[in-house]
């Protein structure tokens, strides 16, 4: 499988991005996906994460109100709706995969498939 992350972009503070990744493959609804996100010198962050029907979602404290996460099995693909940006969203965001069968995985290291990235940029 291979994750392809888009939607990134340069936005002021206040504004709206939405964010996608395409998956490869057939067992898309088979695993919960997760984001997380790198600001340069950090390290890599979970963001939110989905179970695999999209029925359970959960979120990092900062971004919660703030950012939604869904998922269209038919497409195979994962949203993050990012609203009310704030300069400190700022970082390369990352989709994921994690065969963890409970959902709510946070840590990167139960993730095992990774999207290349896509850049957000939020400024003040």
């Amino acid at each position: 499988v291979q994750l392809q992350a888009s939607g990134g972009g340069l936005v002021q503070a206040g504004g709206s991005l939405r964010l996608s990744c395409v998956a490869t493959g057939r067992t898309f609804s088979s695993y919960s996906m997760g984001w997380f996100r790198q600001a340069p010198g950090k390290e890599r962050e979970f963001v939110a994460t989905i179970d695999k029907s999209g029925d359970r979602t959960f979120y990092q404290d900062s971004v919660k109100g703030r950012f939604t996460v869904s998922r269209d099995n038919a497409k195979t693909t994962v949203y993050l709706q990012m609203n009310s940006l704030k300069p400190e969203d700022t970082a390369t965001y990352f989709c994921a995969r994690t065969r963890r069968t409970l959902p709510g995985a946070r840590e990167p290291g139960l993730y095992d498939v990774w999207g290349q990235g896509t850049q957000v940029t939020v400024s003040s």
